[in-house]
């Protein structure tokens, strides 16, 4: 069997790591950036720790901050439109998940516009052109989209999230600054650990994994158990904060290039319908889901549980697998995730239309058992 595994060129790690920035544009011969982040990382001052590089090395800019949380088809659209004006030659995505993905939306569209209809870009696009040169920073550490083929973009049009796959859109450049993370609220700090937590062990037990794939998830899954109640309640810990944005971009390597299941395939539709927020979606589901999964993938759970310093070898393979269950679900909690769709603003009259996009999601047929929809419905009411 042929195996395919793509990742950035070149990347960056370290508190401080993005006072490289000058010598990796002048290396790539790139003159301006676009800089896409979004307005609050402007209002507290997260963009300018980047920008105070380019400043200091004399290198031009003009800022798009038009980016949501659940970034949408207006927000591209903006995008490319600002990024053909800016005269700009590259784009420094700067944020999380949401500024990354507008990036790769931006930059593919840009060298493709035979795609320039954002909705065209959905699924696996063939663009023959790899996109305008993307240096990424993440300042959360949970979606991986510094390192990952994938984005999303939501429909407004039709509420739906849309999960586009494509070699070409990958950065070409990482540079995880954990210094970029520190003021992180405890809150966000907690839903994009889980979000994570949840690309790593959805990409362990994906149908797409092996072995080389299963060695970054487990070492992500120890990581994020050793940092992640950390960096929630000690938010200046440099060990906790690097250890976390490092766990991140490990969990990324791999899921990106295997895929996920069904937690990601019930999470989109709450986010483009709900607007709710995406790690929170998937750390709420991760649990109830692991143990829905777990007849498809005990030993895996075995390894989980190893991971997660929860194994003791009196334990059966099943309460192996139990006890890995459970210690997701306790950190769920410990970190302050709410349990409860009716938390956030969920019905049980919404669940079959959630059901329905769940199901037609292009995450869900990675899923290690089999689901139909009625098996979503069921999933989602366990969770109400």
């Amino acid at each position: 069997m042929i195996r395919r595994f793509i990742l950035n060129e070149v990347s960056y790690f370290g508190a401080g790591c993005r006072s490289v920035l000058p010598q990796e544009i002048a290396r790539l011969g790139l003159k301006k950036a676009f800089v896409a982040t979004d307005k609050d990382l402007i209002k507290f001052g997260v963009a300018d720790k980047v920008l105070d590089v380019l400043r200091e090395a004399n290198i031009p800019f003009e800022v798009f901050s038009d980016i949501k949380p659940n970034p949408t088809v207006s927000n591209v659209n903006a995008g490319v439109k600002a990024f053909a004006e800016s005269g700009a030659d590259f784009i420094l995505a700067i944020g999380g998940g949401s500024s990354i993905d507008t990036s790769k939306a931006i930059g593919i569209i840009t060298n493709n516009p035979e795609f320039s209809d954002v909705v065209s870009l959905e699924g696996v696009a063939p663009t023959k052109k790899k996109s305008v040169p993307i240096i990424a920073l993440p300042t959360t550490a949970g979606t991986a989209a510094e390192v990952t083929i994938n984005y999303v973009i939501t429909d407004e049009e039709n509420q739906k999230k849309m999960v586009c796959v494509d070699p070409n859109d990958i950065p070409a450049m990482a540079i995880v600054d954990a210094e970029l993370m520190y003021t992180l609220p405890k809150s966000l700090t907690a839903a994009t650990g889980m979000d994570a937590l949840t690309h790593a062990i959805e990409g362990l037990i994906t149908k797409g994994a092996w072995e080389m794939s299963d060695m970054f998830e487990l070492k992500a899954i120890e990581m994020i158990a050793r940092y992640l109640e950390t960096a929630v309640k000690e938010p200046n810990n440099e060990e906790a904060r690097n250890g976390m944005a490092v766990a991140q971009y490990i969990a990324g390597m791999a899921f990106s290039n295997v895929g996920l299941g069904v937690v990601h395939g019930m999470a989109h539709p709450m986010g483009a319908i709900f607007d709710i927020p995406h790690g929170v979606a998937n750390a709420l589901l991760l649990p109830t889901i692991m143990e829905f999964n777990m007849s498809a993938a005990l030993d895996k759970y075995v390894q989980i549980a190893k991971a997660m310093g929860v194994y003791c070898s009196s334990m059966t393979t099943e309460q192996a697998a139990q006890a890995a269950v459970d210690a997701v679900k306790q950190l769920s909690v410990n970190v302050g995730i709410p349990q409860h769709l009716t938390d956030l603003g969920i019905a049980e009259a919404d669940l079959p239309r959630l059901s329905e996009a769940a199901f037609a999601d292009v995450c869900t047929p990675g899923n290690p058992r089999e689901v139909s929809v009625e098996e979503i419905l069921e999933l989602y009411k366990k969770v109400l």
